[in-house]
């Protein structure tokens, strides 16, 4: 696996980046079992297994209680099923990883969004469907926003933050104002004040989508590895 200038002590991080992000800078929101831990259902779905086990599976369906889990898992096969639970989705995801700094785009002033912009952001993401996005997703990170004639007409932010790193998640455009370098604009923002924090970059995307990633890669974004995301509910 390359390691991008990193050593692999330092990369270790990004090959659980929810167990990871889940220990260090987000353990505040982090709803805790002996072999599974998970994000508040309002904030995400994502959860980890710290061991997988059958009574890590048991703790799963617990977790399940509150809302849908959604776990990465690395792609080497088929992952285990989990007895009792729907598969929602199962689908492959690329890891991507920041090899150099963006320049921020000039003309371009992103706003911070907050609690206010909720609303707008939740209706945003609906038509999108740039990955899982809840009414408390926001206080994972810094998530900045471009608005035209008082729309919200893009957004990006930031997501999990394993130590080291931060993702860059949420990254959507509304069909009305597609075209204009919007996207742009909000990854390069988010790349440098994450750059500034002394992190690097990085980002999950769909593997069978070929033109975000052919953004990602103009913007120094090179591929990492790849996950199986599934996502699992408690039967209708």
């Amino acid at each position: 696996m390359p390691d991008f200038g990193l050593s692999a002590a330092q990369t270790a991080a990004l090959d659980a980046p929810i167990l990871t992000a889940l220990k260090t800078s987000h353990a505040p929101l982090a709803l805790n079992a002996r072999f599974v831990s998970r994000y508040p259902a309002e904030i995400a779905p994502f959860a980890a297994f710290h061991e997988e086990t059958p009574a890590a599976h048991d703790e799963l369906r617990d977790f399940v209680r509150l809302g849908p889990v959604a776990l990465l898992y690395p792609d080497a096969g088929a992952p285990a099923p989990v007895a009792g639970l729907d598969i929602k989705i199962d689908a492959k995801v690329v890891q991507m990883i920041a090899t150099g700094l963006a320049a921020a785009q000039p003309g371009f002033v992103p706003e911070t969004l907050g609690v206010a912009d909720v609303p707008a952001m939740l209706e945003l993401t609906a038509l999108t469907k740039p990955g899982p996005f809840a009414s408390r997703t926001h206080e994972l990170g810094r998530y900045i926003g471009i608005r035209v004639d008082g729309r919200l007409a893009a957004m990006a932010g930031e997501r999990m933050r394993p130590q080291g790193f931060t993702e860059i998640s949420a990254v959507c455009v509304h069909p009305d104002f597609q075209g204009r370098g919007y996207a742009k604009a909000l990854l390069k923002s988010l790349m440098v004040s994450i750059a500034a924090r002394g992190e690097r970059p990085f980002l999950h995307l769909y593997a069978d989508n070929p033109g975000a990633r052919a953004l990602y890669e103009r913007l120094g974004f090179v591929p990492r590895q790849t996950f199986v995301f599934r996502v699992m509910a408690a039967p209708a």
